[in-house]
């Protein structure tokens, strides 16, 4: 038997029930490359009929693929949104709340004004949500190979932290230059109509800094939304799962699932656009002014001026994380990708902790 404090630790661990099952498998045999055998492969349910092996080549390849639709397509669609959302933070005095924001772009550019900053947004994005999803998984598999099997279950949403954390730091980089043009295009009426005009022009006034300057506060606003997009969905699907939803997920058809899903999705998008605000402010005006910088920028906000825009961003991020994941989870889907069940504890782990004979 093993000390009480580990079966205190396991049992007031709250970073309970991941959503990949880790059940009792063989010892890893090494293959001819010296490759071990993956430990979550367990993770795949034997009885689906799945097109690719869980953690396989093909299997990343096309998580990237989901990634690139969930966060493209989604991101491009609230395009008017994400404009006056922006044009709030760097310009409270002229664009007074969400409704006066959308009234007065109308009056000032038409309708199409609203759609300013479309290019950009979808070929930013989609590089984002490529490596988003696609090194999610790959971090998340090479992490608990490295925690083991016991370890991973009882540490699991640090785990989920820990992936997705480091997803995002490579995301943030393939998204920075269009998100610099994005909110050039957006916030300077006048500078540049299209991402043709604006990177030509942004490359000859300050060079290819122009592009990067704002991947630290990019690193700030995403990193922490990330994480807590990727953390509260899990936990957030499996409470569904345990408390709201009558029946198991094994005996819910994927229509269900794919509601469970964009559910857990939206409740994960209100906390992430929270916790990220502060420096989506920051990163909006850092991308406005030239020569500014972010420790500058923050501090001619203030404490109150960081928050402006939240409403906009809350609305926004919320229905952009549960579509992301409703359609991330439908290429799944879609691709009969493996889809791992509710989490089980380890058997050795039970065994363990006394809790079977």
């Amino acid at each position: 038997m093993y000390p009480t404090s580990l079966t205190q630790l396991a049992r007031a661990n709250p970073f309970s029930a991941p959503l990949f099952s880790l059940q009792k498998v063989e010892e890893p045999q090494q293959s001819l490359h010296g490759q071990r055998t993956r430990r979550l492969a367990a993770a795949a349910t034997a009885e689906e009929d799945v097109s690719c092996e869980f953690g396989s080549s093909k299997y990343y390849a096309l998580c990237g693929f989901g990634g690139i639709l969930s966060c493209g397509l989604t991101h491009t669609a609230v395009v008017p949104l994400d404009l006056v959302k922006c044009r709030l933070q760097v310009n409270p005095d002229k664009y007074k709340s969400i409704g006066n924001g959308f009234s007065v772009t109308v009056r000032e550019d038409g309708v199409r004004g609203l759609a300013k900053g479309w290019a950009p947004t979808f070929i930013g994005y989609s590089m984002q949500g490529l490596c988003k999803f696609g090194f999610y998984e790959v971090f998340k598999i090479l992490y608990s190979d490295m925690l083991g099997e016991e370890n991973t279950y009882l540490w699991r949403t640090s785990l989920y932290l820990a992936a997705s954390a480091s997803a995002e730091f490579f995301a943030d980089i393939a998204l920075a230059p269009m998100e610099a043009v994005k909110v050039r295009i957006q916030t300077q009426p006048g500078y540049a109509n299209t991402l043709r005009q604006c990177v030509p022009k942004m490359f000859a006034e300050e060079g290819l800094w122009a592009f990067y300057k704002g991947v630290v506060p990019l690193w700030m606003r995403q990193i922490p939304y990330t994480m807590m997009k990727f953390a509260c969905f899990e936990r957030t699907v499996e409470l569904l799962y345990k408390y709201v939803v009558p029946k198991p997920r094994s005996e819910c058809s994927k229509s269900e699932q794919l509601v469970v899903t964009f559910v857990a999705g939206y409740i994960a998008g209100v906390f992430c656009a929270i916790v990220s605000h502060p420096a989506d402010s920051v990163v909006s005006v850092l991308n406005k002014e030239k020569g500014s910088t972010a420790v500058g920028v923050l501090k001619k906000l203030g404490p109150k001026g960081v928050w402006k825009g939240l409403v906009a961003r809350i609305i926004m991020i919320g229905t952009l994380t549960a579509l992301q994941w409703f359609i991330y989870d439908s290429v799944k889907v879609y691709f009969r990708l493996p889809r791992p069940p509710p989490p089980e504890m380890p058997e050795s782990l039970k065994k363990k902790l006394g809790l079977v004979e």
